[in-house]
């Protein structure tokens, strides 16, 4: 999992260097430090016809004590409805739950800061409760905060991402913005998984990206952006780091037959589209509502 890990903190106190990331560092030119811009992509340049997308920024992104995260919105949520924060389950401050663990309603006080769109810290966002946290078949969490989204807006002029309501496609551009590090990766889907094996727990339908998002420790729960849309299609979660099979920060894929392939150096994420089923009037969590198939408690 792509989170800052004892070992990668202890080195850098031995460093004297701060906050060093759980893996080695990456080469120079992978990422982008607190710019709207994303990093280059060797792409087919579009016909002047076709409208370009915007740049991905920070807004709306936001830092965890060990994670990155965002404030996302269903398309339907009202303004005065608890704004929600996203990130990985295994981001969540009561640690890693198990295989087949759901949490639901946890109480919870944590503090998100909360970014604008150069990367700086705006403001300090506060959880009311864990809505809905889980590592069986997703890794995610959603937070409830003591902020209505026009509370947010109205006293920092920042919008909540939304989620993309459909499955995302192979070859779409994407970015993914770290508020850990203030950081950001572009690439492109490169795929998807049937299933991802990591340690104990198995995710399905992850996201693959191509090799140029060469996420770190500290990028955990960021969103993962279309660039040309503007919406979340998925959270970033984990990459495997050393080449080994299956292993703890090490996932290995797993096809319909079982067959099992190992791409060193690759990262992926989780989709985020079949969440918003589950999100009900006055963005609660409802896991009983049609359409919903996020994993039970």
């Amino acid at each position: 999992m792509n989170k800052p890990l004892v070992g990668a903190l202890l080195a850098a106190l031995l460093l004297g260097a701060g906050v060093a990331p759980a893996v080695a560092a990456e080469p120079a030119g992978s990422t982008s430090e607190v710019s709207a811009e994303a990093a280059p992509r060797t792409t087919y340049t579009a016909p002047d016809t076709v409208p370009a997308a915007k740049a991905v920024t920070f807004a709306g992104t936001v830092a965890l004590s060990n994670c990155s995260g965002s404030v996302v919105r269903s398309p339907d949520a009202a303004p005065t409805d608890p704004a929600l924060v996203l990130s990985n389950g295994h981001c969540m401050e009561s640690g890693f739950p198990g295989p087949g663990e759901v949490v639901v309603d946890q109480r919870s006080s944590r503090t998100f800061t909360l970014l604008n769109a150069s990367g700086s810290g705006v403001g300090t966002l506060r959880a009311s409760k864990i809505a809905y946290g889980t590592m069986t078949d997703t890794d995610l969490s959603l937070y409830e905060l003591t902020s209505t989204y026009r509370q947010i807006e109205d006293s920092y002029g920042i919008q909540a991402l939304e989620l993309e309501t459909a499955h995302p496609t192979a070859g779409t551009a994407i970015t993914v913005a770290s508020g850990y590090w203030k950081r950001t990766y572009s690439c492109d889907i490169d795929g998807f998984v049937h299933q991802l094996k990591e340690g104990r727990w198995t995710w399905k339908d992850s996201v693959r990206y191509t090799p140029e998002c060469r996420t770190i420790g500290g990028t955990s729960g960021s969103p993962v952006i279309d660039d040309a849309t503007g919406k979340v299609v998925a959270v970033n979660n984990t990459g495997n780091e050393s080449g080994q099979e299956c292993t703890d920060n090490n996932p290995c894929e797993v096809d319909e037959n079982g067959e099992v392939t190992v791409r060193e150096g690759i990262n992926y994420a989780q989709q985020t589209y079949n969440m918003v089923p589950c999100i009900g009037a006055g963005s609660k969590i409802d896991l009983t509502r049609e359409g919903c198939a996020l994993p039970k408690p």
